[in-house]
């Protein structure tokens, strides 16, 4: 599959043929820099490990070279050298988790944020087209993250222009940089991430890169999976001890005439009236 970007490349760990490999995915995590997909959609990572009727499939869209980073390993590294060690981490990750492939399209983030993406959309419309996967998880449009929400708008505006038989049932936008713990109760999803908790913390620490380099993504993302699995339920004992939270999407994904920016307003109106609610109760 050929994309726009002269660095892209689909990575396929089991070796099956390209088309094969997208063909067979189930599950697929489109997500802005190498480690969110690890980050973010485990849920669906584990719902089809060490399965051969589910297959999850990764994309990447940049090449994360202007990731922070230090110590002696990496602190020295240009960013041509640590767009490579994080190409490779990122393949390790579809190693381990047992991805049916993984696509890194070796944007800039300056590209992606850039309005005029039409490149970008062209090249996730290909594979979703591809692939017809029926879960597929991206970064959420409160996310505090500017490239985050710029891939964000990208998948969603490419899953819109698939024929209505072609869009993927369920699309979820998951937490990454501001967690979603603040949407009204009718409103979250919980994603239970339980499942597999060595295979979990291998991918995260994969990306030593940005571990040693000075951000414990290894200890944070636990903590927020832990957490957001206790502080669920106030009264009511813990239904599992690890989830990821998540916006249900699915709504713009069946209405493409529905605005992103009134649908994400709309949630914090249902927290602001929340909120108001309980003081007003209560005082």
């Amino acid at each position: 599959m050929k994309f726009h970007c002269e660095d892209s490349e689909v990575f396929v760990p089991d070796r099956v043929s390209e088309g094969e490999a997208l063909g067979r995915t189930t599950h697929l995590g489109v997500a802005a820099h190498p480690d969110d997909i690890e980050m973010m959609a485990y849920h669906g990572i584990a719902q089809c490990f060490g399965r051969t009727d589910l297959w999850f499939g990764g994309v990447v869209v940049t090449h994360g070279a202007g990731s922070p980073r230090g110590g002696a390993l990496y602190g020295s590294l240009s960013a041509e050298q640590m767009m490579d060690v994080r190409r490779v981490e990122q393949r390790k990750a579809a190693m381990v988790g047992e991805y049916s492939f993984q696509a890194q399209l070796g944007y800039g983030s300056d590209r992606v944020k850039d309005a005029s993406r039409k490149e970008i959309r062209d090249d996730l419309m290909r594979i979703l087209e591809e692939a017809h996967p029926t879960v597929v998880y991206v970064h959420n449009p409160a996310d505090r993250h500017e490239t985050h929400v710029a891939v964000f708008l990208c998948a969603l505006e490419a899953i819109r222009l698939l024929p209505v038989q072609k869009r993927p049932p369920t699309v979820y936008g998951c937490e990454g940089w501001r967690d979603l713990d603040w949407l009204p109760e009718g409103r979250k999803v919980v994603l239970d991430v339980s499942a597999y908790p060595h295979i979990a913390t291998a991918l995260i620490g994969i990306f030593d890169s940005q571990i040693t380099g000075g951000k414990r993504y290894d200890r944070a993302i636990r903590g927020r999976r832990e957490a957001n699995a206790t502080f669920h339920a106030s009264h009511a004992t813990d239904e599992t001890n690890a989830a990821v939270l998540a916006i249900d999407l699915t709504p713009l994904v069946q209405d493409p005439e529905l605005s992103v920016e009134d649908f994400t307003l709309d949630l914090i109106d249902e927290f602001r009236d929340e909120v108001r609610g309980k003081l007003r109760q209560f005082g």
